[in-house]
């Protein structure tokens, strides 16, 4: 159902799961990289503590993926970028069937920010949202206090024609307390009429 691996000018994202990623180099990352503490600040989960809470998060992702619910992928700088071949990160999205809409997610180590990976992935989510998988619509939510990733959705949003749709309150919760989160949507109406041209090559 879901791409093995999606390559754009930049990236590469592949499959993530215990079998495909090395679980203590992930853990390391997840626990204890450089700026970890920022990088969750707004996200639903925290540092790891141990390699086993790695290995029951890529277990949990595989199983997602099995269901056809939800895919998650490792972020690879592609040769010619400054790290190539490190996990810079990891991107996702999970599809609602019944409402036809796609919902992303990323986060990124801190060494890798400010180079536009964000909005490249999305592009090329897009793609397979609505060239591979049918779909109508594709949403994706920041806190409401995450400015920095609030500015960098709201770009590349609107780049694929679409907006912000307003303030969602007690959206999520992080560190047991609700947060209110910005909901931004790209319909496959507005993503074709905005004549985005993304070079996504997909496999499996």
């Amino acid at each position: 159902m879901f791409p093995e691996t999606i390559e754009t000018d930049r990236l590469r994202l592949e499959a993530a799961g215990p079998e495909t990623v090395d679980v203590l180099e992930f853990y390391e990352i997840c626990s204890s990289d450089p700026g970890i503490d920022e990088v969750t600040e707004y996200v639903t989960w925290e540092p790891h503590s141990t390699p086993k809470e790695t290995v029951d998060f890529l277990e949990r992702v595989a199983e997602g993926r099995e269901e056809d619910e939800r895919a998650s992928y490792m972020v690879y700088p592609r040769e010619g970028e400054e790290g190539t071949g490190e996990i810079a990160g990891m991107a996702g999205f999970g599809v609602d069937w019944d409402r036809r809409t796609m919902t992303l997610g990323t986060w990124l180590r801190k060494r890798f920010w400010g180079r536009g990976y964000s909005g490249e992935r999305a592009a090329a989510f897009m793609a397979v949202a609505f060239d591979r998988l049918d779909l109508d619509c594709v949403a994706v939510t920041a806190d409401a206090d995450n400015d920095r990733s609030n500015r960098a959705i709201e770009k590349y949003v609107e780049a694929h024609g679409g907006r912000r749709e307003g303030l969602v309150r007690n959206f999520v919760v992080i560190d047991g307390e609700p947060e209110d989160c910005h909901r931004y949507t790209v319909s496959r109406e507005e993503w074709e009429a905005s004549e985005s041209e993304v070079a996504v090559r997909t496999e499996g």
